[in-house]
C-alpha cells in the first residue's frame, strides 16, 4: 500500500490548486451545517418562547439564506471535482497501457490486462471521485457541527464528540479485515476474467471436442468462488452498522439523558434543540456517509489501485539475476550468434561474433534482405537468437527486462513510431523526467527547432496521420537523442529524409556521447563511419570504408551500385578516430 499512498500524495500535490478551489466551495456548502443548530436555538429561545415570533422568523430567514449559499457551494464543488479526478484517471490509464505493452514486448501474455483496462480503471476513477466527495463532506460537515456545538455550549460538544470518536475508532479497527477481503475479491475477479477469456478464445475447440460440459463446470467453479468472496465481503456490513450505531445514533440519547443537567447549567430549551439538530442533521449524516463511502468505495479503491500499480508498472528485475554493465566493457558484444526464422530455414546469422567498443561509430551495409535489420533487432533484444549470446554494456540481452534494456540501448526502426498526444509526450517517451529547456536545446542541436515550431510547439497535439514519414523519423530521432541509452541503433531511420538532413542528423549522433550503430541505405553513411561491417550472405567483413574498398569486391560492387543511383558519393570526415582496425572481429554469416 506504500505505492498507493505515494501516488495519492503526488496526485494531490500536483492538483493542489484544484483542491484549494474544491475546499473553498466545500466551506460554502457547509455553511448551513454550521449555522442550523445555532440559528434554530436563537429562533426558539429569543423568538418563539419569548413571545416574539417575528424575531424567530428572522432567525429562520437567515437560515434560509445560508441554505441558498450552501446550494451554490454544492454546485460549484461538484464542478471542481472533475479537475482532480479526470487527470488522475488519465495518468492511471497511461500506466496500465504502458505496463501491458511492456509485458507483451517481454513475451508475457496477460489476459487480465483487459479487465484492468476496462473494468478496474473505471472502478478506481469512480471510487476516487466518491472518496473525495465523502471525505471532504465529512470533514467540513463534522467541523461545522462541532463549531456550532461549541458556540452553543462546550459541554454539549464534549458529550457528542466522545461517542463519535468511539464509532470512528471501531470502524478504523475493522478496516484491515475489510482491505483483506476486498483484495481477495479483486484477485478472484481477475481469475474469473482470465477463465472467461480462455473459454471464449477456445470455443471452437471446445465445440469440436465436445467438452462444453467440462468447460461450463470449470467456469461455474470460478463464478462460485467469486460469489463466496462477495458474501464474505458483505458480512462486513455488520461492523459498519455497529460503528454507525455508536458514533451516529448514541449521541442522541446521550444528549437527551443529559438535558436536565444541561438545563441546570443554564442552557435553554432552544439550545438543547439546536444541539440535537447538529447531531441529527450534521454529525450523524456526515458519519454515515463517511463509513458507507469508505467501506463501499474507499476499500475497493485502495485494493484495486494497489493491484493495478503492482501489475501494470514494470518491476525491476531481481539484482541476483542481472549483471549491470561495468566501465571498460564493450558497448556491444555478440558471441556465436545463430539466428533463423524457422526450424528448417537457412540461418541469417551463423556463429556470428562481433565486438563494438564504447564510443564506436559502426555502419552495417549489405544487399537488401541480407540480414542487416535482423542484426539490429538481435542487438536491441527484439529478436532472440537460437544460440549464442548478445550483451549490451555487459548486460545479457536475453535476461534483461524491457525497462532495463531501455536504459542501455535505443532502437529507431525505418517506420518511426509516433502516437496521438502532445509533442512533449512523444519526445519524453523514453525519458519522462526530461525538462522542456533540455528538449529545446536538443532540438536546436539536431536542427529540428523549426520542425517543433511548425508542429505548434511542445504542447501541441500530434496526430500521426497528419505527419509525413520524414517528420515522424525526425521526431523519433529527437526522442532517441533525449533517451538515457548510451547505445543508439538507427535501422534505416533516415530513409525518408534528404541526404543533407540525414548527414546533419547522423553527424550529430556521431558526436553524441556513447556508441552509434547505423544500418545504412546510402553510401554516405559508410563514409561518415569509423568502421563498416559488410554482410554479403557468405561472410562478414569488418574494416574502414577505404579498407573494404581495397579488399572486398562485393563492397566495391555495392558502392558502385549506390554511386550509380540518383545520389552522388561524397567524401566526409570521419569521427576523428584512428583509421582502419584489424578485420576478423566478425565471422561467417551463412554457408
Amino acid at each position: 500500500m506504500t505505492t498507493v499512498a505515494a501516488l495519492l500524495r503526488a496526485t494531490l500535490w500536483e492538483r493542489r490548486a484544484g483542491l484549494a478551489r474544491l475546499a473553498a466551495w466545500s466551506a460554502a456548502e457547509a455553511l448551513p451545517a454550521a449555522l442550523t443548530g445555532l440559528l434554530t436555538a436563537r429562533a426558539v429561545d429569543a423568538g418563539f418562547l419569548a413571545g416574539r415570533p417575528t424575531v424567530g422568523l428572522l432567525w429562520l430567514g437567515l437560515l434560509g439564506a445560508a441554505v441558498l449559499v450552501g446550494a451554490v457551494g454544492t454546485n460549484r464543488a461538484y464542478a471542481c471535482l472533475g479537475d482532480v479526478v479526470e487527470p488522475f484517471r488519465d495518468d492511471l490509464l497511461r500506466r496500465v497501457v504502458a505496463g501491458a505493452l511492456a509485458g507483451a514486448a517481454d513475451g508475457r501474455v496477460d489476459d487480465a490486462a483487459v479487465g484492468r483496462l476496462t473494468h478496474q480503471v473505471e472502478i478506481v476513477r469512480d471510487t476516487w471521485a466518491g472518496l473525495l466527495t465523502v471525505v471532504r463532506g465529512f470533514l467540513f460537515a463534522a467541523c461545522a457541527a462541532i463549531v456550532g456545538l461549541c458556540s452553543l455550549a462546550a459541554p454539549v460538544a464534549l458529550l457528542v464528540a466522545v461517542p463519535v470518536l468511539a464509532g470512528l475508532g471501531l470502524f478504523a479497527l475493522a478496516v484491515p479485515a475489510m482491505i483483506a477481503r476486498q483484495r481477495e475479491y479483486v484477485h478472484t475477479d481477475e481469475r474469473l476474467t482470465r477463465a472467461a477469456v480462455t473459454a471464449i478464445t477456445g470455443h471452437r475447440d471446445v465445440a469440436a471436442g465436445g467438452t462444453g460440459d467440462q468447460v461450463t463446470r470449470w467456469l461455474g467453479r470460478q463464478v462460485d468462488a467469486q460469489a463466496r468472496v462477495e458474501r464474505r465481503l458483505a458480512t462486513m456490513a455488520v461492523t459498519r452498522g455497529l460503528s454507525l450505531a455508536v458514533g451516529g445514533w448514541l449521541p442522541v440519547p446521550v444528549v437527551l439523558l443529559a438535558t436536565p443537567w444541561l438545563v441546570r447549567q443554564g442552557l435553554g430549551p432552544g439550545a438543547v434543540l439546536g444541539a440535537l439538530v447538529y447531531v441529527v442533521r450534521g454529525v450523524q449524516p456526515a458519519l454515515h456517509t463517511l463509513v458507507q463511502g469508505v467501506a463501499a468505495g474507499g476499500l475497493r479503491f485502495t485494493v484495486t489501485l494497489d493491484r493495478l500499480l503492482g501489475s501494470c508498472v514494470p518491476a525491476a528485475a531481481p539484482a541476483r539475476a542481472r549483471r549491470a554493465g561495468r566501465p571498460g566493457r564493450a558497448a556491444l558484444c555478440l558471441r556465436g550468434v545463430t539466428f533463423r526464422y524457422g526450424p528448417h530455414a537457412d540461418p541469417v546469422l551463423d556463429g556470428f561474433d562481433l565486438d563494438v567498443p564504447d564510443g564506436d561509430h559502426l555502419v552495417v551495409v549489405g544487399a537488401s534482405g541480407i540480414g542487416k535489420s535482423t542484426l539490429a533487432a538481435l542487438i536491441a533484444g527484439v529478436l532472440r537468437p537460437q544460440s549464442g549470446t548478445v550483451e549490451v554494456a555487459g548486460l545479457p540481452v536475453a535476461e534483461a527486462v524491457p525497462a532495463e534494456l531501455a536504459r542501455h540501448r535505443v532502437l529507431i526502426p525505418q517506420e518511426a513510431y509516433v502516437f496521438t498526444g502532445s509533442v512533449r509526450d512523444n519526445l519524453r517517451y523514453l525519458r519522462p523526467d526530461v525538462a522542456d529547456p533540455e528538449i529545446v536545446r536538443a532540438a536546436a542541436r539536431l536542427g529540428l527547432s523549426e520542425l517543433v515550431d511548425r508542429l505548434g510547439g511542445l504542447g501541441a497535439t500530434l496526430r500521426p496521420a497528419g505527419l509525413s514519414a520524414g517528420e515522424r523519423q525526425q521526431l523519433a530521432l529527437l526522442r532517441a537523442w533525449l533517451s538515457p541509452a548510451a547505445l543508439v541503433i538507427l535501422d534505416e531511420a533516415t530513409c525518408h529524409l534528404d541526404p543533407a538532413t540525414e548527414a546533419r542528423l547522423e553527424t550529430a549522433f556521431a558526436e553524441r556521447a556513447g556508441t552509434l550503430v547505423v544500418i545504412a541505405h546510402r553510401v554516405s553513411s559508410a563514409l561518415r563511419a569509423r568502421r563498416v561491417l559488410l554482410l554479403d550472405g557468405h561472410r562478414a567483413l569488418l574494416d574502414s570504408h577505404s579498407g573494404l574498398l581495397a579488399r572486398s569486391a562485393a563492397y566495391r560492387e555495392l558502392v558502385g551500385y549506390w554511386a550509380g543511383g540518383a545520389e552522388p558519393v561524397r567524401s566526409s570526415p570521419t569521427r576523428g578516430r584512428s583509421a582502419p582496425l584489424p578485420t576478423g572481429s566478425a565471422r561467417r554469416t551463412s554457408p
